[in-house]
């Protein structure tokens, strides 16, 4: 694939990239490398000083690098901008906590001192996707760079901008050339990187694919990795709940990103009850959303990041209606310029279609009628994938089932899932394995070392 930023509203092309040649690559990792020996002796304190300085300048400058996420990828600008300032918090988490978080854990002994030190690994690769060119970014780094260790990020071919502007927002922030460095490469280049004795881990978000391929490569010269792939996620609805609180739930949840969420609620399954009720104001909602120019405020959907995207889904679309699905609004690519698909609600999906258990990446959303809280749960977990899942309810012992049996990585109660650096993040089964954010996201890439003195 040709690394190249195009606008997907209008499908221009903006700026294209050489990928980077084998010398360039060997330089970039001897750089890391050499880096490495010398930021791995500097304080949390002084690393954490850096991401402050990181958080400053996405504060200042929110609304320059928001127009560059709306014009290379297609998000709304308004959520992009809301992008730019939760990658802001993500670094002040770390500036705020790194020190407590990694300071030596002392431990029961009958020797004079026994203690685990928390030490950088080195060069840690980074694969990132394009639905979130920053955030997803910054989750990584943060922890990463707090922790002392440096960053080799391959971004998505179709987001280079954004990820040379990581790049300088970095190295403006304080943090040493070479501690952050942007590989322009292909995915065919990034089994070299991974296999080079300087490249010790790898974190990998996107597709099942993916992240496959980034395992099998790392198992072969035994390094540690964390994927966040794919999600299905079940958004349960029961009688119980406020159903106004929930329709709109749901239908952000299902829109934010223009569809383009690992998290976002994908599969909405509806006690038989309030089922009716639901669909007729969840439908009507759909029907209400405006799908145009990012840039614009009163814009709800804005394009699909790439032809690709809007073709697949329209493909999943197509043969789960072929299969007897009914389409009850939208789900229909929009004509004219651009990669817009007009959001959509499907239901009486059959269990052999694409949109029963599949990820569907896009503004379509699928409906299913259970008639009480096991069917949903069953339908729940009935993919793949476990990354989240929702449940509205006031019922206490509903609540405690659906904690305690949806296979997923977290459960949301009457809220959509989202990402804070304050939580764990991660997914169970298809959806990955490993935890970012919080605590989990600096002892990921960190040596744990046992230390006992007598």
């Amino acid at each position: 694939m040709a690394i190249e930023s195009r606008n997907p509203a209008t499908a221009e092309l903006v700026e294209r990239f050489e990928p980077m040649t084998d010398a360039s690559i060997e330089a970039a990792l001897e750089k890391a490398d050499c880096t490495f020996q010398h930021f791995r002796g500097t304080s949390v304190r002084s690393r954490a000083i850096c991401l402050s300085n990181a958080a400053e300048i996405l504060e200042i400058e929110v609304d320059r690098w928001a127009e560059v996420l709306t014009s290379e990828m297609g998000k709304t600008l308004t959520e992009a901008i809301a992008e730019v300032r939760k990658s802001a918090l993500g670094c002040r988490y770390y500036a705020d906590h790194a020190e407590s978080l990694l300071a030596d854990e002392r431990l029961a002994s009958n020797v004079t001192e026994d203690f685990v030190r928390h030490l950088p690994l080195g060069a840690i690769l980074a694969v990132m996707p394009w639905n979130f060119p920053f955030w997803q970014v910054f989750r990584f780094a943060a922890p990463a760079l707090a922790a002392g260790n440096v960053c080799l990020l391959k971004h998505a071919s179709n987001v280079p901008r954004s990820a040379l502007a990581i790049e300088s927002i970095l190295e403006r922030a304080g943090f040493p050339d070479g501690a952050f460095q942007t590989l322009l490469i292909g995915s065919a280049q990034v089994t070299g990187v991974l296999e080079d004795r300087r490249v010790r881990a790898a974190t990998l978000t996107g597709s099942e694919g993916a992240g496959r391929a980034v395992a099998i490569t790392a198992g072969g010269v035994l390094k540690s990795t964390v994927l966040e792939l794919g999600g299905a996620d079940p958004f349960i609805v029961m009688p119980s709940a406020d159903l106004d609180d929930a329709v709109k739930a749901a239908v952000t949840g299902r829109t934010i990103n223009n569809g383009q969420s690992c998290i976002a609620a994908k599969r909405f399954i509806v006690h038989a009850e309030i089922y009716d009720d639901f669909a007729e104001r969840f439908v009507e909602t759909f029907a209400g959303l405006m799908v145009g120019d990012p840039m614009l405020s009163n814009t709800d959907i804005g394009p699909l990041a790439m032809a690709e995207v809007r073709n697949e889904i329209d493909q999943q679309v197509n043969r789960s209606m072929a299969l007897g699905a009914s389409r009850l609004i939208g789900a229909s690519p929009v004509s004219g310029r651009g990669y817009f698909y007009q959001p959509g609600v499907l239901a009486q999906i059959p269990e052999s279609a694409p949109a029963y258990d599949e990820e569907v990446f896009g503004p379509v959303a699928t409906l299913f009628r259970v008639s009480s809280l096991d069917a949903a749960i069953e339908l729940g977990n009935a993919t793949r994938f476990g990354l989240g899942s929702t449940i509205f309810s006031k019922d206490q012992k509903e609540i405690d089932r659906a904690i305690g049996d949806l296979d997923a990585g977290a459960t949301f109660i009457n809220q959509i899932v989202v990402s804070d650096p304050s939580r764990p993040f991660g997914g169970v089964k298809a959806s990955g394995y490993g935890r970012e954010l919080y605590r989990d996201g600096l002892m990921s890439f960190v040596n744990r070392k046992t230390v006992s003195i007598r």
